[in-house]
């Protein structure tokens, strides 16, 4: 397996108390997917996800905690996200609508609109998202 350091890094939320229950919640593996907007990516001039990707989930230090894999990719609109998926973001939402405002909330949020250079940034059903799912590969020390 390649060095945690040579892999790119997986940035769950932004580094701070929400990044923290993030990476917690993945290394206790009750957290296996996550999600984007396509327009995340783009704005990052990052590729999209595809199943086999490997990274370094990083903590709000930018220290490597552990090393994931992709096991699934799809892109999906903001209405058609399922309560699997909610579920398995292990954040304990327990409805798609409660999945769906906390994600709202992060979106467009400050940090969000600064990060995507769009002040005026804002998500509908039509969004299209990333839903990813992974694995925990290995922890780190």
């Amino acid at each position: 397996m390649p060095d945690a350091n040579e892999l790119p890094h997986a940035e769950f939320a932004f580094p701070g108390p929400l990044r923290d229950q993030l990476v917690a919640a993945i290394l206790d593996g009750s957290k296996t997917s996550t999600t984007g907007t396509v327009r995340e990516y783009g704005a990052a001039g990052e590729a999209l996800p595809r199943v086999g990707d490997r990274s370094a989930v990083v903590d709000s230090a930018g220290k490597p905690v552990a090393v994931i894999e992709v096991t699934g990719v799809r892109l999906a609109r903001l209405a058609e996200v399922d309560l699997q998926h909610a579920l398995d973001e292990g954040e304990g939402y327990s409805t798609v609508a409660e999945w769906r405002a906390g994600h709202e909330a992060f979106w467009h949020s400050a940090d969000m609109r600064q990060a995507l250079n769009e002040p005026g940034f804002t998500v509908t059903d039509t969004t299209l998202l990333v839903l990813q799912r992974f694995r925990v590969i290995t922890r780190l020390p």
